[in-house]
């Protein structure tokens, strides 16, 4: 929320308090700091008599993070929901002296000033990372609307970038722009999103997460454009600062604390397809699509039954329609005779006419208005009424009409929906309507993925899903939402998941071809590359087909060429997959992440790193037409080999089965044996291809259970298997050294080309 009218002045109606000065510092029982600050400067006894006071605590969940709590009155009760945050809960080192009390937790501190002006900094190996000085932290009323927020600017440094807050459609960069933390079904192409998460990262090597659920709003550089702020209409509000010092670090330490991904079935990354939404189909269209597949050697992983696979007016009753399905058991069983998974529609939200309404309603299991009716409205579904997820029992409730599904042979569900929750309302266990809003979201999937995981196993379980906040990354898969079949919509959603990706999310994924409108044939074959070369890849739309022959027979080749890579590529992608399930760096990654020392990377929103070795730029054009960045260093085109130094600006011109895809210098990049499924025993026939090591470079690379060692001696490569099982090789350029299972050492010397 904006408070200021210009620089000078306050918005009319509005009032401000701001921390003074320290009047005193007392040790938490936590080992943090409790540090009081009047609103006014203290002269005299006289200046003690009234307030407001802001309380501020300081604490560290765990090394290199540092809270703030800002509390005003602590008369109010606590409020529910609160994000779940995990911590080592160490013992801070605390220090003080005439001047300044400081708490250091690991590389990082927080210094405050206890005379002179008011000034809190945050500090790492001496470094001022940012700060909050006079005028920033502060108690701001709106009599207008009788509105207590609680508010923070944290300085900007100057050639800060800002990223994050969670999947947004606009520049990349944030900068400049002003960001409510309110999730909303508002398709991709404006400033409301599905997934909203209080966290910001930058590239001066510090983050920043609000704890707080309910509606936060950021303004970026775009009040004071000096300063970052954000407030929330409370009387208790806490913050933490993470320190990096590099982007990966930060979301490293940020998912430790708000949680990792899962990691999902190797089956997942194989390509899905969807019935579309509001199409025909029945069991006999379903089939026409897979043994169309089949004959045209399109593998396939997973078919998606979209929402009509229930009746009209009926969702949910997570019953098949047997107008259309009669046999839903045997459909199912023939289905996974074909080698493949199932996943089906679901959301939430349970229509009037659903047998389950007066089901949920009878035990209590819908939300309910103050006045102890059941919250109703008309839109999407009619008289449809939301499931409570904060009952324990109405979660149990749920998760037994979807273990019915799983039982008849369903593998996974697309969460859809969560976005639209109402605050005129009283949740079972009395949350705070408005932290519940964007809340919700957390509690759904974390119902549907804990069901998932109980009955198909850890590692088993896979969502599609679209409405998140802090944490949900938990609970992957999270795909871009309802994109047009446009190019602007596809880089829109390439913005979207770079986003979501420096917001603590391992796994995102996106309509191919765009769901809104049929995408002409040279924009489906270019979207096709794009959604093989994402973390998950799934074609779908809303009105019309997607199976590509229906486009034309280019469209074939090209879905069959990049399908084949990303399957060829899974020994790489699942360890990159491992990667984000253990350290939260995200499959997809903007340039800046792996590249933060390089200015021109900055603002880099139309390509990006797959994985930590691969450099993808997407075609935005019928023509073929490209412009990307490479970094420093000789990349290597890929598969043709072709050589590329930067730093530098490339434009090409490509055709439909190729775009940029580079691999970065000194990469090793393990190659599978094959390509028609993702779920195959990926170091079994792996190739390592080695790409421009130095002499005397040594690198590690997993391969499932196996651990592989490439070393460069002179002109020579030499490498070696922690397990040597089964059969693999070494490659570099046109050369390959093959070994039989059971050999643990390969050695290649290398062409005078390829000498580098």
């Amino acid at each position: 929320m904006k408070f200021s009218d210009g620089y000078w002045l306050l918005r009319e109606g509005v009032t401000a308090a701001h921390p003074a000065q320290v009047l005193d510092v007392a040790e938490a029982a936590d080992g943090g700091l409790e540090i009081h600050a009047p609103t006014r400067p203290v002269h005299g006894r006289g200046d003690l008599m009234t307030g407001p006071v802001l309380t501020l605590a300081v604490h560290t969940p765990m090394p290199d993070v540092i809270g703030l709590t800002l509390t005003h009155f602590t008369g109010e009760p606590p409020r529910q929901p609160v994000f779940g945050l995990t911590g080592a809960d160490p013992r801070p080192e605390l220090s003080r002296d005439d001047r300044h009390v400081s708490l250091t937790s690991g590389a990082l501190s927080v210094r405050v000033a206890r005379s002179g002006p008011w000034q809190v900094e945050f500090l790492a190996h001496g470094r001022v990372l940012t700060a909050s000085g006079p005028q920033g932290m502060g108690i701001m009323r709106d009599a207008a609307t009788g509105g207590h927020y609680l508010r923070e600017r944290l300085d900007l440094g100057v050639g800060t970038a800002v990223y994050g807050l969670g999947e947004r459609f606009g520049p990349l960069v944030r900068n400049g722009q002003a960001v409510d933390m309110w999730n909303a079904d508002g398709g991709t192409a404006t400033e409301q999103a599905y997934k909203n998460v209080p966290f910001y990262l930058t590239d001066a090597g510090y983050g920043v997460f609000v704890d707080h659920p309910g509606r936060v709003g950021f303004e970026v550089g775009s009040e004071t454009v000096s300063r970052v702020q954000f407030s929330a209409e409370t009387q208790r509000l806490t913050y933490y600062v993470i320190h990096g010092p590099t982007p990966k670090d930060i979301l490293r330490r940020y998912t430790a604390l708000t949680g990792r991904p899962a990691l999902p079935p190797a089956w997942s990354f194989g390509l899905w397809l969807s019935t579309s939404f509001t199409t025909s189909y029945d069991e006999e269209t379903v089939t026409s699509f897979i043994e169309g597949m089949r004959k045209r050697e399109l593998p396939l992983s997973v078919f998606h039954f979209d929402c009509f696979w229930m009746r009209e007016f009926q969702w949910c009753d997570f019953r098949w329609d047997p107008r259309v399905f009669p046999d839903p058991e045997g459909m199912l069983a023939r289905l996974k005779a074909k080698g493949l998974h199932v996943c089906v529609w679901i959301n939430p939200y349970i229509a009037q006419r659903s047998p389950l309404f007066a089901e949920g309603r009878d035990l209590g299991h819908l939300l309910r208005r103050p006045d102890g009716s059941v919250w109703q409205w008309d839109l999407w579904q009619p008289g449809m009424a939301l499931v409570d997820f904060t009952s324990a029992a109405a979660r149990d409730w749920y998760a037994a009409k979807l273990e019915a599904l799983l039982a008849q042979g369903v593998d996974c569900f697309k969460t859809d929906f969560g976005e639209r929750v109402p605050e005129d309302v009283e949740w079972s266990d009395g949350s705070d309507p408005e932290r519940m809003h964007n809340y919700y979201t957390y509690l759904y999937n974390r119902t549907v993925f804990d069901v998932l995981r109980a009955h198909r196993g850890e590692g088993e379980a896979v969502l599609f899903a679209r409405s998140a906040t802090a944490g949900s990354q938990k609970f992957p898969v999270h795909w871009g939402g309802d994109c047009e079949a446009t190019y602007a919509s596809m880089a829109e959603s390439l913005r979207g998941g770079l986003s979501l990706g420096l917001s603590g999310f391992g796994f995102w994924s996106h309509d191919i071809g765009g769901f809104e409108g049929t995408p002409t044939p040279a924009l489906f074959k270019r979207w096709l590359a794009f959604g093989l070369l994402s973390s998950h890849s799934r074609l779908h739309g809303s009105s019309s087909y997607r199976v590509p022959w229906l486009f034309d027979e280019e469209s074939v080749d090209v879905l069959r060429h990049f399908t084949r890579l990303k399957l060829r590529l899974m020994p790489y992608l699942y360890e990159a997959a491992r990667t984000a399930h253990e350290e939260g760096v995200p499959v997809m990654r903007a340039m800046v992440l792996e590249f933060p020392e390089d200015p021109a990377c900055a603002h880099l929103e139309r390509q990006y790193m797959l994985g930590p070795d691969l450099l993808v730029a997407p075609v935005f054009s019928d023509e073929g037409d490209v412009s990307y960045y490479v970094p420093d260093g000789t990349w290597t085109h890929w598969p043709s080999g072709r050589t590329v130094t930067g730093p530098r600006w490339v434009r090409e011109r490509h055709g439909f089965l190729g775009l940029p895809l580079l691999v970065r210098p000194g990469a090793v990049l393990p190659v599978g044996a094959h390509a028609d499924r993702p779920d195959y025993p990926h170091a079994d026939g792996v190739t390592l291809r080695a790409h421009g090591l130095t002499r005397g470079a040594q690198v590690t690379v997993r391969v499932a259970d196996v651990t592989f060692t490439v070393v460069r001696e002179g002109d020579t490569l030499r490498a070696s298997a922690s397990e040597p099982s089964a059969p693999w090789a070494l490659a570099a350029g046109d050369r390959v050294a093959h070994a039989e299972a059971g050999t643990g050492f390969l050695t290649l010397d290398l062409p005078e080309q390829d000498r580098w």
